[in-house]
């Protein structure tokens, strides 16, 4: 066997012993729902995010071992792209043993010479495999009554724990689905069908059944959120919480802003393209990531990127908003993502490193982000067309961050960057709205601030300007530099002043720790904007009172986890 075959049957190893341990993690989900191991969850889900890099470093390895002095030779590797493109022809994961190649390409050469001869930057079986999503699901003919085939999905969807009250639960979700049919305009129900993908979604502390109503080619998504409870005597069962239905709503629930599922999906590529089918305004990038496979998403969401560029002409503009003090931010107004790159020099008083803000972002992708935290891609030695970044942010990019800059001949070369969902900054969408609006998104960025302490995450930097609006209304956090652990914060309350002159100081009378925060302070966030102050005030002046952080402090340090509605509580069952 020559060289590049070996290296490419090694590069296959490695993808197929990172695959394996990436299942063995996902199939024990079902064990920790039902054991209501939450912590163990949380575990799981940030072991399984590390194993990637980790295999990829253990088969870099003998890559250079078996390439020797060859290493280097992109001939060379031209040849094992072609063998391992065969190797891996016809695999049901095809798509990510090529981005696992692709990974260990960029190792050797750190991200650069990224062209189709020697990686796959788009792949000689398309970006996916045929549709048959038949293959991954499980359908329940109606045949005229709802009700009965709601029974036989939860039968064979059932966990080890028993359920609550099931005759209740399918009641419950038949009546919605009716209601949903009828409102829809379906022609009778007799050829309805319920197609469930075969597997529960497993994430925090519930279980997830997801599948369709369709008849004729229409269709309801729908999702069926499973959790525990417990009953007088102390035995643990199980009870569906809600009947998601709708494209929108269940776009939130497998948002860019929440920790990965855990599912067995069998063919990851038919799991991708179901759900797409769910959610049409969902990018496929996003949908990867959130089954867990975060770095095919970043391949995807490349090669989508490269299509944009090659189809439009509008330029890279600086992203609206107040600068930041850390990050330089661009975009395209054709394009719904932003770039931001690290400055050079940091605005005082920012004291953080270069080092720090990257270690920071990497703590967001592995942390339970709450579903109030963007998720990011990185990306090294991203080139671009130079012609297309307009001279005031060319200038900008100069100024603040040229390091991160180099021009070889018609491309602008950032060697550092970080993309994600472009959001409405919170204070920009404050400007224009209405006193209900206002209300309602006050409400939802205290909401975030507390529901993100609960994951053990302290913002560190509360300003109205660092929190971003979705399209669907949801107030998401984007500022990461100054980020830590709740539990690492030194809550206090202001003592009084001792005398006038503490009283009529500029300058503190007391001492302040590195990590000392004082919340009667956090009303500085809304200087400026009275109506937000006082929509805020009305909701959240518990936020306010060091007794507030220090008890939920208390409550973490107990091992408590707390639970994240990715739904909105007026479509919760009552219990």
């Amino acid at each position: 066997m020559d060289k590049q075959s070996r290296l490419a049957r090694t590069i296959l190893n490695g993808f197929i012993a990172y695959f394996a341990e990436f299942e063995n993690i996902t199939l024990s989900a079902r064990t920790r729902f039902e054991n209501a191991e939450w912590r163990a969850t949380q575990e799981a889900s940030m072991r399984r995010i590390d194993i990637y890099k980790m295999q990829v470093l253990e088969t870099l390895e003998v890559v250079q071992y078996i390439a020797a002095d060859r290493v280097y030779d992109l001939a060379f590797w031209t040849q094992t792209r072609d063998l391992y493109a065969q190797l891996v022809r016809g695999m049901t994961n095809f798509e990510i043993a090529e981005t696992f190649y692709n990974s260990i390409f960029n190792a050797v050469f750190e991200h650069r010479w990224i062209r189709d001869d020697y990686a796959f930057v788009f792949s000689p079986q398309g970006d996916m495999p045929p549709v048959d999503v038949r293959r991954v699901l499980n359908q329940y003919r109606t045949k005229g009554d709802i009700k009965a085939a709601v029974a036989n999905l939860l039968h064979d969807y059932r966990v080890s724990l028993p359920f609550e009250d099931i005759d209740r639960d399918v009641n419950r979700v038949a009546t919605v689905m009716s209601d949903a049919v009828l409102a829809a305009g379906f022609d009778g129900q007799g050829d309805l069908e319920l197609h469930v993908l075969e597997h529960h979604f497993f994430r925090n502390k519930a279980a997830y059944i997801v599948g369709r109503i369709s008849s004729k080619g229409l269709q309801i998504p729908f999702v069926l959120p499973m959790l525990h409870t417990e009953c007088d005597e102390g035995d643990q069962t199980v009870y569906l919480d809600a009947c998601l239905l709708g494209s929108d709503i269940i776009s939130k629930l497998f948002s860019f802003t929440r920790t990965y599922f855990m599912v067995d999906a069998s063919i990851p590529s038919q799991y991708v393209l179901f759900l797409q089918q769910l959610m049409p305004r969902k990018a496929v990038s996003e949908i990867y990531s959130c089954l867990g496979h975060h770095r095919h998403g970043k391949t995807y969401y490349f090669r989508t990127a490269t299509r944009h560029m090659r189809s439009t002409q509008d330029a890279f503009i600086p992203a609206p908003g107040i600068k930041g003090m850390v990050m330089a931010v661009f975009t395209l107004e054709s394009y719904e993502y932003v770039f931001k790159i690290i400055k050079d020099r940091f605005t005082p008083p920012k004291e953080v490193t270069h080092q720090e803000v990257r270690d920071k972002y990497q703590l967001v992708k592995r942390w339970d982000r709450a579903g109030r935290m963007a998720d990011t891609q990185e990306f090294s030695n991203l080139v671009f067309e130079a012609s297309r970044f307009s001279e005031e942010l060319m200038d900008e990019l100069r100024q603040t961050c040229s390091s991160q800059l180099e021009v070889n001949g018609r491309a602008l070369i950032i060697k550092h960057c970080y993309v994600e969902r472009r959001m409405q900054p919170l204070n920009l969408y404050l400007k224009d709205a209405t006193d209900e609006e206002v209300a309602a998104v006050m409400l939802d960025y205290g909401n975030a601030i507390k529901e993100l302490a609960a994951a053990n995450i302290f913002p560190g930097d509360m300003l109205l300007k660092n929190f971003g609006v979705t399209r669907h209304g949801r107030v998401v956090f984007y500022d990461y530099d100054e980020i830590q652990p709740l539990l690492e914060v030194t809550f206090r309350k202001i003592p009084p002043p001792r005398d006038e002159y503490d009283e009529m100081s500029d300058q503190p009378w007391y001492s302040v720790g590195p990590n000392d925060v004082f919340p009667e302070e956090f009303r500085l966030f809304f200087s400026g904007n009275a109506r937000a102050r006082r929509a805020f005030d009305q909701f959240h002046d518990d936020l306010y009172d060091a007794g507030f952080w220090l008890k939920l402090q208390d409550k973490l340090r107990n091992g408590f986890v707390e639970d994240f509605f990715p739904y909105s509580n007026m479509l919760r069952f009552k219990q």
